[in-house]
Order: C-alpha cells, then sequence, then structure tokens
C-alpha cells in the first residue's frame, strides 16, 4: 500500500481537470468532411461503404485509418462506413506492400465486390512497395492483382485529413458512368 502511496505522490495528478474539452476538432477537417457528404450524399444518396484489406504493412497506414473512426475525426458523421464483407463495399482500399500470402486474398476479396467497384491505395507501401520493394516476400504490384488503382493516397503514412482531402477530390472527379 505505501508503495501505491509513494508512486502517486510521485507521478503527481494524472487526471484532466474538469470541464476542459477532450478534443478540439480541426476546422479544416470538418469543411473537407461536411464537403466530402454532400459529395456522397449526392452521388450515392446513401453512405459510402469501404473494404480496407491490409497486404502486409507496418501498421502506420492502419493506424491512421483507425484514426478516422475515432471521435475526432468521426467518418461516419461525414458518410462513409467500412464494412466487414467485400460484398456490402464500394471500394477496397488496400494498404501495405503487397505479400505473396495475401495476393490471393485481396484477388478473392476485389472478386467478390459487386461493381461498380475500385481500388483505393493508401501509403507509399500499397502502391509501389516502399520500403518493402525489393524483398523476397512481395508479391507483384497491386494493380496486376486486381487491375486499374483509381486512387493513391501517398504518405508514410499520410494523416487522417490527407485520407479525407483524396478521397474528396477523387469522388468530386468520379465520371458518372463509374458512379
Amino acid at each position: 500500500m505505501w508503495t501505491i502511496f509513494k508512486n502517486s505522490f510521485l507521478k503527481g495528478l494524472l487526471t484532466e481537470k474538469e470541464g476542459r474539452p477532450r478534443f478540439v476538432a480541426d476546422p479544416e477537417v470538418e469543411k473537407i468532411g461536411l464537403e466530402l457528404k454532400k459529395t456522397i450524399q449526392s452521388l450515392y444518396g446513401r453512405s459510402l461503404h469501404l473494404r480496407e484489406v491490409d497486404t502486409g504493412s507496418c501498421g502506420a497506414c492502419e493506424s491512421e485509418i483507425a484514426a478516422l473512426n475515432n471521435p475526432i475525426y468521426d467518418l461516419q458523421r461525414f458518410g462513409v462506413d467500412f464494412v466487414a464483407s467485400p460484398r456490402h463495399a464500394d471500394a477496397l482500399m488496400v494498404t501495405g506492400a503487397l505479400s505473396r500470402n495475401m495476393a490471393l486474398a485481396l484477388k478473392k476479396t476485389y472478386d467478390a465486390m459487386p461493381g461498380p467497384k475500385f481500388v483505393i491505395t493508401v501509403g507509399d507501401c500499397a502502391l509501389g512497395g516502399g520500403g518493402f520493394g525489393a524483398s523476397y516476400y512481395r508479391a507483384q504490384g497491386i494493380r496486376d492483382v486486381v487491375g486499374s488503382v483509381v486512387l493513391h493516397v501517398p504518405g508514410c503514412p499520410p494523416s487522417p485529413a490527407q485520407i479525407l482531402s483524396a478521397l474528396l477530390g477523387f469522388l468530386k472527379e468520379l465520371p458518372p458512368q463509374e458512379r
């Protein structure tokens, strides 16, 4: 008991003061998000459904994508949902250098998606292999497995704001026949 008391005394107060805001939303993210919501609603009349697949990454891009679902970004309020089944997805979001072990899984996931469908790569590793480009465990490129990649979000890793901004820019330029 004395050890706990001593540690508490030495470390000091570790809680936040009452009434202090837990987070502050970034005005730029709010602006991008509201425009994204309006664009998605005009294109689909519902939410945009994404299926995310990690094909062999370090986890940094997944951390940024996961941050999109936290209370600060709250991606769902902007009309974007991550789905568990590729059969419910409008787009496939791929992260990581494509490992040999994931090539078949990626192909099956892509084939299970209803059309029209599109592929988004997030992070430098997803499109060109990044630091793993010349590795023995890396399979061919993602384009060789799923066909064309319509949107690439560069960065190592890209921030949640960059991901939202790239998605908005892509959707605004989407031709009517591919919606």
